[in-house]
């Protein structure tokens, strides 16, 4: 069984631009091209700023491992084909899926900068990390976007047992003009898989309700949960969601689709994963200032509702997580020193430096303190 976390554990800070350069080193210390490399460690790094902690820089090691492993080929680039004015399919050729990713939203918001909308199936991907980085590569087009993915077998359809469809994220996103914009990130699970590797890494146990056991019994115990399933969320419609990322990301795209996506912890084969990508010129009903003054107006309507008993704030889709990167952005990115000794194994395995980071201790009450001198750990 998990332990919980001392009452005093040792947290580390990390500057984005120091976890970049590390992640970059490491990968093109395992054969990736240098910029396949920097897309990459951007990608990642971009989820930790958010919060995302399940799908950062963490990953590494086990990217890490299936480059070793052969499944996963470092020095693939993907390509792309256009079938439509508006349509283009990306071969992912076994390569990262952020760079798959990446080629094929920045070919939507082409096509849609040219014809109002774009839209981009990819095949033979792999995990692409948090979704919501490319939609905020549509954003920074001015773009309005759906992403989905599909992944390997975690939670089961309703009404039966087994795992079948995947923990497959749902993302879409919409420009504003002064509020935020509108970024939707979100698993069709009670909570994302990432979390139970997180849990299991730092020794933590997770809430009941999340997943169950292989005898399908409710348990707190990360390691227990992923021989388990995962729950779908809402029951029937997190379940019927998770098979709608199976339709578009992987029947669609001519990826592996109704189970037969590789756990990206399975060294047997390529993981296979698809995805689907949509751009839209958010201009195309109204001019753009009035499509921007009408989300900022639900924006204000959103953040200003009354509040129901014990909630002291409304949040928009998508601000918490773009106030944790102002903060990380400011402060550093926090890891556990656990983490940081299992990314140094990685930098050690191909000669580069260890990360630099700030040391804190992080007490039972949440608060920090830091330590002054900055270490090479």
């Amino acid at each position: 069984m998990p332990t919980e976390l001392s009452a005093k554990s040792k947290t580390l800070r990390v500057t984005a631009s120091d976890a970049r350069t590390f992640v970059q080193a490491i990968l093109t210390g395992n054969g990736v091209p240098q910029d396949n490399a920097a897309i990459v460690a951007s990608c990642l790094v971009a989820a930790d700023l958010r919060g995302v902690d399940t799908h950062g820089i963490n990953r590494i090691p086990s990217y890490m491992a299936r480059i070793r492993q052969g499944v996963l080929d470092p020095k693939a680039s993907p390509t792309i084909q256009q079938i439509t004015p508006v349509v283009g399919q990306v071969d992912g050729h076994n390569g990262f899926g952020f760079l798959a990713a990446h080629l094929g939203i920045s070919a939507a918001i082409k096509m849609a900068q040219e014809m109002g909308m774009g839209m981009v199936s990819i095949k033979h991907s792999n995990h692409l990390g948090m979704s919501a980085w490319v939609v905020q590569q549509a954003l920074d087009a001015g773009m309005m976007s759906l992403v989905f993915t599909n992944s390997s077998p975690a939670l089961p359809v309703w009404g039966g047992k087994a795992k079948l469809m995947g923990v497959s994220p749902i993302a879409c996103g919409a420009p504003a003009g002064r509020e935020r914009p509108f970024i939707l990130d979100m698993a069709p699970s009670v909570a994302a898989r990432g979390k139970i590797y997180k849990a299991l890494r730092r020794g933590e146990k997770i809430p009941k309700g999340w997943a169950l056991d292989a005898e399908g019994r409710p348990t707190d115990d990360p390691a227990r949960a992923l021989e388990g399933v995962m729950l779908p969320m809402g029951g029937p419609k997190g379940s019927a969601l998770a098979i709608m990322m199976d339709v578009f990301s992987g029947v669609l795209s001519g990826s592996a689709f109704a189970g037969h996506v590789t756990n990206p912890y399975d060294p047997s084969k390529p993981a296979d994963v698809g995805h689907f990508l949509v751009a839209v010129r958010p201009d195309l009903f109204m001019s753009l200032e009035e499509f921007k003054d009408r989300m900022d107006y639900l924006h204000r309507r959103v953040v200003g509702s009354e509040k129901m008993a014990g909630v002291d704030r409304v949040y928009f889709p998508g601000e918490i997580e773009q106030l944790t990167q102002e903060e990380r952005l400011k402060e550093g990115i926090p890891y556990v020193d656990s983490e940081i000794a299992v990314l140094n194994k990685e930098a050690a395995r191909v000669g580069v430096e260890h990360i630099k980071a700030s040391a804190q201790i992080t007490t039972a009450n949440g608060s920090d303190r830091d330590v002054p001198e900055k270490a090479r750990l």
